[in-house]
């Protein structure tokens, strides 16, 4: 069994408040990841609502949840039915103590009704992702793997033919089943055609208008789709960094698909001679690169891209209270180059260095502040000074 990172963080959690949520897209192993953790207590129970019997169990919920007030409940796919959160908060209200309620969803807790404003101060959440570089074995001879298939444990865990028509089945699973739970009325094809333009579109500058002009839907219309792919957790929304110096800064987002496997599944890839005969092989590699950096990193860093409109640019900010720390591109180029963009947008953000991330094995300087080096040693390093 693969140990998951967040394990740790919601163990710990569960020591200090009295609810805890593990939030993040269908599949990605929320289940086991709570059936795990649940091993270590005495008395747990545990309730998956798309399960008919244990959905019942709740048309009483003060009851139930009253005659389990000294175990671990677990409820999963909270989604479905959001009334309970204000019981929630009567139930802690009235007795508080740690590690009460474990719940998980596949949504964020924006699109989770009642959630947020019904539970704040009494739960923490944590986003739990598909498999990242330090949960998968042998990282070095598995990265082609884990960037092809991407990191849904299902896709990665099998063989290429497999994993390809898994992935095909979540996509329809997610489309026709799925949204309509959120009580979204959008047509499954419609929201298919959304999906596979931006694949197309992956790692590029979002451009509503044009989008929305293609599926002949409003500029409204777009981006709702957009931030409803965003709050299941499939679609990261890439915001620019904004300096404080004069610059003319793009300010619209870049979009990418979260996961490398499900991009490629969209886009028909199968195999690595597919993807590196596509297009989007390089927008690709950038995409799976800054979701294993993104996994890494702690809460209070955020991570954003660079451009101004006179070609100042880089591919990833990571910065602490606005403040940038690292500035990185990414190529898929065993020979990278960077451009005098980069050594400009190096000063914008007020850095004296800068890292390329590319696919080779060496790690190398490539001018005096400019650093080249392989995502997994990039990685490792990374990790030993947060």
């Amino acid at each position: 069994m693969v140990k998951r990172i967040l394990q740790d963080k919601v163990e710990n959690s569960l020591k200090k408040f009295p609810i805890v949520g593990i939030l993040g897209s269908r599949q990605v192993g929320k289940t086991t990841l709570a059936k795990e953790i649940s091993s270590s207590y005495s008395n747990t129970v545990y309730l998956d609502l798309e399960f008919p019997p244990d959905y019942n169990k709740l048309e009483e919920p003060v009851i139930f949840l009253e005659t389990h007030k000294d175990d671990l409940v677990i409820i999963d796919e909270i989604q479905r039915r959001p009334e309970l959160f204000p019981l929630l908060r009567s139930l802690i209200d009235r007795e508080r103590k740690p590690g009460r309620f474990l719940i998980l969803g596949s949504a964020s807790p924006y699109l989770i009704k009642h959630s947020s404003e019904s539970l704040a101060g009494r739960i923490v959440y944590h986003e739990m992702n598909p498999f990242n570089t330090f949960e998968v074995s042998d990282f070095q001879k598995t990265i082609n793997k884990l960037w092809l298939q991407g990191g849904y444990p299902l896709s990665f865990l099998n063989d290429e033919d497999t994993s390809f028509k898994w992935r095909q089945a979540f996509i329809t699973t997610f489309l026709e089943r799925d949204v309509p739970q959120f009580g979204i009325k959008i047509a499954a094809r419609q929201l298919r055609n959304f999906w596979t333009m931006l694949a197309h579109s992956h790692g590029q500058v979002w451009n509503a208008s044009q989008i929305a002009g293609s599926l002949g839907v409003s500029y409204h219309t777009i981006n709702y789709y957009l931030n409803l792919l965003s709050d299941l957790f499939l679609v990261r929304v890439l915001q620019p960094y904004k300096t404080n110096i004069k610059k003319r800064i793009i300010k619209s987002p870049k979009i990418y698909l979260r996961d490398s496997g499900i991009l490629h599944s969209l886009l028909n890839i199968y195999d690595n001679d597919n993807l590196h005969g596509h297009p989007i092989l390089g927008h690709s590699f950038e995409g799976f690169v800054i979701e294993q950096i993104s996994q890494l990193l702690p809460d209070e860093k955020t991570i954003n891209y660079y451009r101004t409109g006179n070609g100042n640019e880089v591919d990833l900010v990571i910065t602490s209270a606005n403040i940038p720390e690292k500035m990185i591109e990414i190529k898929y180029s065993l020979t990278p180059r960077v451009s005098k963009g980069f050594f400009y947008a190096m000063k914008d953000l007020g850095l004296k260095h800068g890292y390329v991330i590319y696919p080779g094995n060496e790690e190398y300087r490539l001018a005096e502040n400019v650093t080249v080096m392989p995502l997994e040693k990039y990685i490792v390093e990374l990790s030993n000074v947060l």
